[in-house]
């Protein structure tokens, strides 16, 4: 049975690699031919064709409910019942809405939306909205979160922002009740922590701060304060302990039989504690393995322990194919994996505080490398911080938590519950910040394929029991790929650019042989920082570890938002910019000085007006050389601004040019397309932004010269080797079934 359901769990899981879906004819065919050979004696063939099948059809249904592509960007009026719990914060509400009518023919079964300014709304109630819309779409760099993989793995069709709206209808319906627990959760005074207790009763961590993000991000917490499959299995085995802790001491009726029944206590916590989290993917797959444990308890334990977890992922990819997607699937499934294989068949028993610490050990080192695969963040300081947060989570603020809220009905004890639940969540995120501001995340670098793997069989390695001959074999292949494997520099008189995808605003980074400058530093809207998300990561995943220089070209935000983010992250040795006086004190940045300088073969200069008339006007013009191959880089230049530029004879010919001000019709002018006479341009910008940039009237100047156009909203982060005068690479062009081109 284990090898026909990993056969199985093999088929289900293959989509998540494919960079193209076969098509829906062939999926039939796949399927038709798995199910026709099951009886031929092919069995394990079989179900890894069936698994592959039915995954790549779930796939090929989700992907053709997107909005239709002539709805692309157009406002449209729709009508549909908000589920799930929204997300408020001062400044916007996010909520999915289903059950959607409109007029218009191409809508999907579910849209996520935004209504900055808008007022609070509520689970189950119906509204009429004239909503901008857009097809699933995301940013794509070195290192980023995959915006659009996730909206697929939740079935959303479409995004948008709402421009204006009504209430039809009420809220009604199952999911009122927990929009109003967390209201009334977030009413409760609880040292300012009623956020987090609504993270740990609802699964809602719309209620956590960014600062609290960073937090638990840089100490590896994250899972202590969502709901996760170490809550579920928790409350699960806390009611499965009671019942046969009565049945030990003879308390239990002796015409009940206890083991059935304390497995049926524990599935029934356990899928009562999901129904209150709302049922979300990663709870559905804490639920189901839940209860394949339970079933081997009652019915398998004879077939090993590895057999619950198999069952259990089997069922979950059945379910819902495409979870795969997600991180923390393969996380989830690993950690337990990793714990049947560090404690199954170990003779005697360590001491509670030898096996913590073992716990801790073997979740760092094992998983390393899935981390690594995915590009997660890593947390240096994890080890110790869940060593102590993880016990105290699990016995003091989960239990309060919970309590408090079975016994919010009863006067002033259930809020005097969760007041001592948001006290003891204050000190922990108290000790955690001291962890974070010590250790702060560490971004690492992007591995080959044969580092990762020789990562993996390392901590494997370093895994098994004492006394196996090859285990130390195993540190050296963990250390060797981390320390010196990844990206190659480039050589002496090189440089490597990549303009970031960061929406509307532009960074730009230039690596030479031993230095690093990174020009802008991309928007910030909210409390959403593309310094912070976006550009800090690529650092990390490109391997730079220290600026030599952040020059900032102006102080828009789109340009400066994140700039503070970059340097509280990395070391920086300089900061220049345009409008020095307008960006942050924090920063320290000098102005920008007409100057020339020299790293590793490669030339740099800088160039700003003289009589700036505007911000805009202000921006720090840069100019790279490497052996002759040049490219300019031009802030949010204007037409007069570019004028000036061409009278003062600073040498503007350039092969690439980063268009100025993100290719708007008040620049790129004729004469200074001509001037500059480059092969090929490159805009960053926000795909269906506002400003309708690059304007029509540039990119047909373009075409006119016929210099090639790269544009991130179409091709994500964009690469050129300068020094070697070979074409611009695209991170989009790296093909993920997924991801639209």
């Amino acid at each position: 049975m284990p090898a026909g359901m990993l056969a199985l769990a093999l088929g289900l899981v293959l989509p998540r690699f494919l960079p193209v879906l076969p098509p829906v004819w062939l999926v039939w065919v796949l399927l038709a031919a798995g199910v026709l050979i099951l009886p031929l004696g092919l069995k394990r063939l079989s179900l890894v064709i069936i698994g592959l099948g039915w995954a790549c059809l779930n796939a090929h249904w989700a992907l053709a409910d997107r909005l239709a592509p002539e709805l692309d960007g157009r406002t449209v009026w729709l009508e549909g019942e908000v589920v799930g719990l929204p997300e408020w914060s001062s400044e916007v509400s996010r909520f999915e809405l289903t059950d959607l009518r409109s007029r218009h023919a191409g809508l999907p079964e579910r849209v996520r939306l935004a209504w900055y300014g808008g007022p609070r709304l509520h689970a189950g109630e119906r509204w009429r909205l004239a909503a901008r819309l857009k097809r699933p779409h995301g940013s794509v760099n070195p290192q980023s979160f995959d915006y659009e993989a996730w909206l697929l793995s939740r079935h959303v069709g479409a995004t948008g922002s709402i421009k204006a709206g009504e209430r039809m209808t009420a809220a009604a319906g199952v999911g009122t009740w927990r929009d109003a627990l967390r209201n009334r959760l977030l009413e409760v005074e609880a040292h300012g922590r009623s956020g987090a207790i609504a993270a740990l009763v609802l699964g809602d961590d719309s209620g956590l701060s960014s600062a609290d993000w960073s937090v638990l991000q840089a100490t590896g917490t994250v899972h202590l304060l969502v709901i996760s499959g170490q809550h579920v299995a928790l409350l699960a085995g806390l009611l499965y302990l009671v019942v046969s802790g009565l049945a030990r001491w003879g308390l239990w009726p002796s015409a009940v039989p206890w083991l059935p029944a304390a497995c049926g206590c524990a599935a029934l916590g356990a899928f009562g504690y999901g129904a209150l989290a709302g049922f979300d993917v990663p709870v559905q797959r804490a639920c189901l393995m839940v209860l394949m444990i339970l079933l081997w308890r009652l019915c398998f334990r004879h077939l090993g322990a590895w057999v619950p977890l198999i069952m259990a992922m089997v069922a979950v990819l059945v379910v819902e194919p495409l979870a795969s997607l997600k991180p923390g699937f393969w996380l989830s499934f690993g950690a337990v994996g990793l714990l049947i294989f560090a404690f199954s068949g170990r003779l005697g028993r360590s001491p509670a505080w030898q096996t913590l610490f073992r716990v801790q050990w073997v979740m760092t080192l094992g998983l390393l490398p899935l981390m690594l695969a995915m590009g997660l963040p890593i947390s240096i300081s994890g080890p110790l911080a869940n060593l102590i947060a993880v016990p105290f989570v699990s016995a003091i603020a989960v239990p309060l938590s919970l309590l408090g809220t079975t016994l919010l009905p009863v006067p002033v004890v259930g809020e005097f519950l969760l007041s001592l639940a948001g006290l003891s969540l204050e000190w922990l995120f108290r000790w955690l910040g001291m962890l974070a501001a010590w250790q702060p995340v560490w971004h690492p670098q992007t591995l080959p394929v044969p580092s990762l793997l020789a990562v993996g069989l390392g901590a494997l390695l370093l895994l098994v029991p004492r006394g196996v001959p090859v285990r130390l074999a195993g540190l050296p292949l963990v250390l060797v790929p981390l320390l010196f494997g990844g990206r190659s520099e480039p050589l002496s008189g090189q440089a490597d650019v990549w303009v970031f995808d960061v929406g509307q605003g532009l960074s730009v980074l230039v690596r030479t042989q031993n230095h690093a400058l990174l020009y802008d530093a991309g928007p910030r809207h909210g409390e959403f920082d593309s310094g912070e998300r976006l550009i800090v990561p690529s650092l990390g995943a490109l391997g730079v570890r220290h600026l030599d220089r952040l020059l900032i070209s102006h102080a828009d935000n789109d340009h400066a938002g994140g700039a503070v983010a970059v340097a509280r992250a990395l070391p920086v040795s300089r900061v220049m910019s345009g409008e020095p006086g307008e960006l942050m004190p924090s920063l320290g940045a000098e102005p920008c000085e007409a100057t020339t300088w020299e790293w590793d073969g490669v030339r740099f200069a800088t160039w700003q007006s003289d009589r700036p008339e505007s911000g805009n006007g202000a921006s720090c013009l840069l100019m790279i050389e490497a052996q002759d191959e040049r490219m300019l880089l031009t802030g949010d230049i204007d037409r007069r601004t570019e004028a000036r530029l061409l009278d003062s004879g600073w040498p503007v010919r350039a092969e690439w040019l980063v268009l100025p001000h993100h290719g708007s019709g008040g620049s790129s002018s004729a004469s200074f397309i001509d001037a500059v006479q480059p092969h090929s341009a490159l805009v960053s910008r926000g795909l269906h932004n506002p400003f309708g940039h690059p304007d029509e009237a540039v990119v047909r100047r373009l075409d006119r010269d016929s210099i090639g156009l790269h544009d991130t909203a179409r091709h994500g982060a964009i690469h050129v080797r300068l020094g070697m005068r070979q074409p611009a690479t695209h991170l989009r062009d790296e093909r993920r079934f997924w991801r639209e081109k």
